[in-house]
C-alpha cells in the first residue's frame, strides 16, 4: 500500500522568519468546479483515516494567500496523529497563481483532479453562478460575454489577496480548458503525485473510484463502505439547454477533448457525458 508523501519543507513565511512549521495538508483536491468536489468531500470525510476541515472551500492559494501561513496551518491543526489531512478547493485548478503557490508551500502534497465532460461542466458552471446570484445574464449572453468579462483577470490575480469576481464566477468555457490548466501543475509536480479522475467514473464506477482514491492517499479500504454520496447535483437546469448551444460549445472546446484523449487517455463520446462517456485507452 502506498503511503502518503509528507509535505516536507517549510512554507515561504516560515523559511523567511526561521520559524518551525506546523502541520500542512497532505493532499488537495484542486478542482474542477462542478465536477463532483462536494461528493468527494462527503466520501472522504466518511473515512476515519482522513481529516477534512469543516469548511470545504478554504481558498488559501486562491483568495487568501495574503494571510500568514499559520492561518493555513490552523485549517488542519485538529487532525489526529495518523490521519491524512487535506482540503478541497475547486478554484485552485483554474486560478493562474495557485500552482506556483501550492508548489512553494506544500511541494509534497498529493493532488486530486476531478474532470467532468467539458461541455457539461461549462453549462453546469453557468447554472451554479445563477443559483448563487452571480449571473444576471441569460445563458447565450453569458457565454458571449465571457471573454470580455475576464479579459484582464489573470493580470489582476497575480498579486496575493487580489480577487476578480468575473474570473471566479463567469469563466465558463475557460474553466473547461483542462489542457491549459493541467500543465501548470504537471510542470511543478511529479505525475505520481497527481490523480486524475473523470467525474462520470466517480458515479458510474464508485467501487473502482473509491479504491483508486484510497490507494492514492495510502489509506486502507473501509470494511463497510457507505453508499457513494451524490451531493450538490443542481436542479436539473441543464436539461433545458438548446442542442445548438451544446454543439457550439463542443466545437469551441474541441482542443480540450483532443488534448485530454491524446495526453491523458481520457475521453467523452459526446457533449452530454453521463452514460455515454467513456475512458480512453
Amino acid at each position: 500500500m502506498r503511503r502518503p508523501v509528507p509535505t516536507g519543507g517549510l512554507g515561504p513565511l516560515a523559511r523567511l522568519f526561521g520559524l518551525r512549521r506546523g502541520r500542512l495538508p497532505d493532499f488537495l483536491c484542486i478542482g474542477a468546479q462542478e465536477a463532483g468536489a462536494t461528493t468527494l468531500h462527503e466520501l472522504l470525510r466518511a473515512h476515519p483515516g482522513v481529516f477534512l476541515p469543516p469548511l470545504k472551500e478554504v481558498h488559501y492559494f486562491s483568495l487568501h494567500f495574503d494571510r500568514p501561513l499559520p492561518w493555513y496551518e490552523s485549517v488542519v491543526a485538529s487532525a489526529r496523529p495518523g490521519q491524512v489531512a487535506g482540503e478541497i478547493t475547486s478554484y485552485y485548478l483554474f486560478h493562474p497563481a495557485a500552482p506556483a503557490r501550492i508548489a512553494a508551500t506544500v511541494p509534497g502534497a498529493r493532488l486530486i483532479v476531478l474532470l467532468r465532460d467539458p461541455v457539461d461542466r461549462a453549462i453546469s458552471g453557468y447554472f451554479h453562478s445563477r443559483r448563487h446570484g452571480m449571473e444576471p445574464l441569460g445563458i447565450e449572453e453569458a457565454f458571449e460575454a465571457e471573454e470580455e468579462r475576464t479579459r484582464d483577470a489573470e493580470r489582476d490575480l497575480a498579486e496575493p489577496g487580489r480577487r476578480n469576481s468575473s474570473h471566479q464566477w463567469h469563466g465558463y468555457v475557460a474553466r473547461s480548458r483542462y489542457e491549459l490548466q493541467l500543465p501548470r501543475y504537471l510542470e511543478r509536480f511529479p505525475r505520481s503525485q497527481v490523480l486524475l479522475i473523470r467525474s462520470e467514473d466517480l458515479f458510474a464506477e464508485p467501487v473502482v473510484a473509491r479504491r483508486s482514491l484510497l490507494d492514492f492517499l495510502g489509506l486502507p479500504p473501509l470494511d463497510r463502505p457507505s453508499p457513494m454520496p451524490r451531493a450538490d447535483a443542481g436542479n436539473g437546469e441543464a436539461a433545458s439547454v438548446d442542442d445548438g448551444l451544446r454543439a457550439r460549445l463542443r466545437a469551441a472546446l474541441e482542443p480540450t477533448y483532443a488534448a485530454m484523449a491524446r495526453d491523458h487517455g481520457i475521453s467523452w463520446t459526446d457533449a452530454r457525458g453521463g452514460a455515454d462517456a467513456h475512458r480512453g485507452p
